[in-house]
């Protein structure tokens, strides 16, 4: 049985949201819906939320708009449930800030695995800092914010000193969306200029090739398009 952690079902659908609903109750999470996306992004707003499924064709504002503008403010988990399955709805599902995509119809069994594993990795494992002082990050890196230590798999990560100052720079301002101007400037200590950019983006790559299992498809720096990047 899971705890009580808290679902927020969003989609237009009303039979979708009474068997998501029952689904849910029975394995113990309290839920809350929402029928279009900007009363989601409202509620959201409140806190409290530990998960998000979401529909993408909704009435007033899409469950894509509906995501970036979440992703403005909360870090919290965003599964899309959707009728949607061409490659490039997903893209678009992803670069707005979901975390995981389910086609309808939709296996049930396979509903529950997605909504645990984002649940655990938010609320237990998700960037936590742990008593000994170390935050836990994806890709099994682990930080020592006492030393400003990254290590990976158990064996320290040789960063340069301007790969470490980006690094801890976003780390300090976990789940915030930072742009790059503003890396560029809190980094060097300079204003930034039109060929700024490229510098952040050359040591960012460079961080990624260290750190992430796939640094194509980035779980730790996360880019959010036309915004900036972003550590959960």
């Amino acid at each position: 049985m899971a705890d009580k952690s808290r679902i927020l079902i969003v989609d237009d659908e009303a039979d979708i949201r009474r068997v998501l609903r029952l689904l849910l109750e029975r394995r113990g999470y309290e839920v809350r819906e929402a029928t279009n996306g900007q009363i989601a992004v409202d509620t959201m707003h409140d806190g409290g939320i530990d998960l998000v499924i979401m529909d993408i064709m909704m009435p007033y504002v899409s469950g894509i708009d509906a995501a970036s503008k979440i992703r403005e403010f909360s870090t919290a988990p965003i599964l899309f449930l959707t009728a949607k399955s061409l490659d490039r709805d997903k893209t678009a599902a992803y670069k707005s800030g979901g975390d995981d995509y389910l086609v309808k119809p939709f296996s049930s069994t396979e509903l529950i695995l997605k909504v645990e594993s984002l649940i655990r990795r938010y609320t237990v494992y998700r960037g936590k800092e742990t008593e000994s002082g170390l935050v836990l990050l994806p890709c099994s890196v682990e930080v020592d914010l006492t030393t400003k230590t990254v290590f990976k798999s158990g064996e320290e990560v040789n960063l340069r000193d301007k790969e470490n100052d980006i690094f801890f720079y976003l780390l300090t301002r976990r789940g915030e969306t930072v742009e790059t101007d503003k890396i560029y400037e809190g980094v060097w200590g300079e204003m930034a200029m039109p060929s700024s950019a490229n510098n952040v983006m050359v040591n960012m790559l460079n961080i990624r090739k260290k750190l992430e299992d796939n640094p194509q498809n980035p779980k730790i720096i996360k880019t959010v398009w036309g915004k900036g990047y972003r550590i959960d």
